[in-house]
């Protein structure tokens, strides 16, 4: 199941490298960040399961969003400085913040209710609702890659000048790329927060957004 997670937050980082050409150093953020927030809302809010992954998903499209429209203004290696320097705020709240709980962690994160009545505590279930929001992820991203959206993110990658001459605003397509990418690496972290059951600092921490590029 933590194959399935660690496939969809690959992919979600793909999306932003291999399409875009855009090299992220802080896709932890967005991936820990949804997990603090889906353990956050089902544990302590006792929301539903599905509610609890939206909400993850929300906030890391949101943060998204706010580092994009930050991180696209520049180019290259600075770039994934940005990135880098901003997720390195999310790790240090994480750490300071109480309903983080510090180095501890959030444990015993329940899986809840699928629908209201398909039980996630037992693996089984769980393996196959990983394995169908995995699809789901893909043919999304598939569909993405393959449309309009899509190619123009493909010129902007390989000629960026000829892609601003052609009238395509850059900017707003790599800040919407970087958005899509955000919000599918927190589907991940949500998702890996009720495999494992857990969120903690790891899921934050540089090295997190390390791994994923070498899976990328």
């Amino acid at each position: 199941m933590k194959v399935f997670c660690f496939a969809i937050f690959a992919m979600s980082l793909n999306l932003l490298l291999g399409y875009a050409g855009l090299l992220s150093f802080g896709h932890a953020a967005f991936f820990g960040a949804s997990a603090y927030v889906t353990s956050h809302v089902i544990k302590e809010w006792q929301f539903t399961t599905e509610i609890s992954i939206l909400a993850g998903v929300l906030v890391s499209t949101v943060l998204g969003y706010v580092f994009g429209s930050l991180a696209t203004r520049r180019q290259g290696i600075y770039f994934a400085m940005i990135t880098l320097a901003l997720a390195q705020i999310i790790a240090f709240l994480a750490n300071q913040l109480p309903f983080t709980n510090g180095e501890d962690g959030v444990q015993g994160v329940p899986r809840g209710l699928l629908f209201g009545f398909i039980d996630l505590s037992d693996s089984t279930p769980m393996y196959y609702f990983t394995l169908v929001v995995f699809a789901l992820a893909f043919f999304f991203v598939k569909r993405v890659v393959y449309s309009p959206f899509g190619q123009v993110l493909k010129s902007i990658r390989e000629n960026e000048p000829r892609a601003i001459s052609l009238g395509y605003d850059v900017d707003r397509y790599k800040r919407l790329a970087f958005t899509l990418s955000a919000g599918l690496a927190g589907l991940a972290g949500s998702l890996k927060c009720l495999v494992l059951q857990l969120a903690s600092l790891s899921d934050v921490h540089w090295h997190t957004s390390g791994e994923v590029v070498l899976m990328t």
